[in-house]
């Protein structure tokens, strides 16, 4: 190796290594643009160089450093710029056709405006509010008249030809609900559980999901009370009495004994256009609950000491306490009138028990055009009459003594 081989070495290692020079910065850069393999090449010959040099190393061939060296740069710069000139030839030949075709550049172009938006779209119309019944318009703008006895006394100052004989009246009363729907028996459970002793809260939602969870009912209607009686347990969880075979007799006599001990019946019946209980084969089938029972008996037969009468109305009398025994055991009572409340009205109405039995007695069939509405009701196999006629559910809501 010529003597001045180790000078040059170091001049051409300083230069190198120089973090300000030409080289050393074009080398950084290759370096940052290179694929990995080349930039482990290139640092392991800067460093082998940069070793040679501080040691003084002899026997390194110099040239042939530099000449390997020179070859990975150029490999470098061949793999880094060659693509980007490759990119700069095509778009300017795509320039120059689109200039032949008479056509701008891209660039050059003026852009027409973007399309407007689209309109938003039309918000729905309003959902339209369910029509309300007669019954439920008449609703809204009276309150009940609450109260055991308040509303009893005045449909009874309406009937003073009844004076020629004594009453006697027991009521408990429930609250009043205006039905959504066919729920009419669902609501007059809802009614009835309020006398519940000790007191229970049962909410309509409840009674609703409760019987369409059973399968007693579609739409809140309830055609068999068979499942009211079960219903009423499950949710009053007190006992349900089933009678059957008619309000007459052993069973006339059964709903005016737990009439009067405070405790509330419930009654299928085919109801009036007044609400009153009429007779249409079934086709206008209604439930109702009785809370009260006012018996008519001759003059002489009511003990003022059990029975206070009303300063107002002296035919009229007031059981105390419910001490007074249940006269119909040793009585004959000449009337006997139910208070009753369905979920068509705010108010309670007075109904001969002769008249509840007999529309009780003929619920036979559904009417036609409720049948073929198009919607789904829970109907026994055996048909309406198997479900409904003469039939009706005592609740024993006192499970403590009054």
């Amino acid at each position: 190796m010529a003597a001045g081989t180790p000078a040059i070495m170091a001049a051409a290692a300083a230069f190198l290594l120089t973090p300000g020079s030409g080289l050393g910065f074009f080398f950084s850069f290759l370096r940052s643009r290179s694929t990995g393999w080349i930039n482990k090449d290139a640092i392991r010959y800067r460093h082998q160089l940069a070793w040679s040099v501080n040691q003084n190393v002899a026997h390194i061939d110099m040239i042939h450093v530099l000449e390997n060296f020179a070859v990975q740069l150029v490999a470098v710069m061949h793999q880094n710029v060659s693509p980007l000139l490759h990119l700069s030839k095509k778009k300017k030949k795509k320039e120059e056709f689109l200039l032949n075709m008479g056509m701008k550049p891209a660039e050059e172009l003026k852009m027409s405006p973007p399309p407007p938006p689209p309109p938003a779209p039309c918000p729905p119309p309003p959902a339209a509010k369910k029509k309300k019944k007669l019954y439920q318009t008449i609703a809204s703008s009276r309150c009940p008249v609450e109260g055991d006895h308040t509303e009893a006394f005045l449909l009874l100052r309406q009937r003073e030809s009844w004076r020629d004989l004594q009453w006697l009246l027991v009521n408990k009363y429930v609250p009043s609900l205006i039905q959504d729907g066919p729920q009419c028996g669902l609501v007059a459970l809802w009614m009835a559980a309020h006398l519940r002793q000790p007191q229970l809260s049962v909410a309509m939602e409840t009674v609703v999901q409760t019987a369409v969870r059973r399968g007693y009912t579609a739409q809140g209607e309830m055609f068999s009370a068979c499942n009211m009686a079960l219903l009423a347990e499950e949710l009053c969880v007190c006992k349900a009495e089933l009678l059957s075979g008619g309000l007459s007799g052993r069973n006339w006599a059964a709903v005016i004994k737990h009439l009067w001990s405070g405790q509330p019946v419930l009654i299928p019946y085919d109801e009036d256009f007044n609400h009153e209980p009429c007779q249409r084969q079934g086709y206008r089938a209604h439930w109702a609950v009785a809370s009260g029972v006012l018996l008519g008996l001759n003059r002489g037969s009511v003990n003022n000491e059990h029975a206070q009468p009303d300063p107002s109305l002296p035919w009229l009398h007031v059981a105390k306490g419910g001490h007074l025994p249940c006269p119909i055991t040793s009585t004959s009572a000449t009337e006997v009138y139910i208070l009753a409340k369905q979920g068509k009205s705010l108010r309670y109405q007075l109904w001969s028990l002769d008249s509840v039995a007999q529309s009780n007695g003929q619920l036979r069939m559904m009417d036609p055009l409720r049948a073929n509405d198009g919607s789904q009701y829970v109907v026994p196999e055996e048909g309406v009459e198997a479900g409904l006629a003469g039939q009706a559910v005592l609740l024993y809501t006192q499970l403590q003594e009054p």
